[in-house]
């Protein structure tokens, strides 16, 4: 199951992780959102032990949402040692969020 990554444990999650971390930016009142929603949970578990996969709830957690200036959602951000790798923004394929993942694993 994705994580759920907030305000206060980002830093520890995210920016520290040894590993490569999917954050989705998603909303409960967001169509698309629910659209990639399982995609990003069926992700969670396949690259378990290779890669974070986590949500943030930009209605619960406007400061991160704020620091990487996310304005639509979904947004997907690829982050591999505290920077930004690469991103995705709206509803895509999945194919599209795990060929953004395997190129910076």
């Amino acid at each position: 199951m994705a994580l759920e990554i907030t305000d206060a444990n980002f830093e520890e999650v995210v920016m520290n992780s040894s590993v490569p971390v999917v954050v989705d930016f998603w909303a409960e009142w967001c169509g698309p959102c629910r659209m990639i929603g399982p995609i990003i949970e069926e992700m969670s578990g396949e690259y378990e032990g290779k890669a974070v996969i986590g949500k943030v709830n930009v209605d619960h957690n406007p400061g991160v949402s704020a620091q990487f200036g996310v304005r639509n959602i979904p947004t997907v951000l690829f982050i591999k040692g505290g920077e930004v790798a690469d991103k995705s923004v709206g509803a895509v394929p999945k194919a599209q969020l795990t060929s953004k993942l395997d190129a910076i694993l």
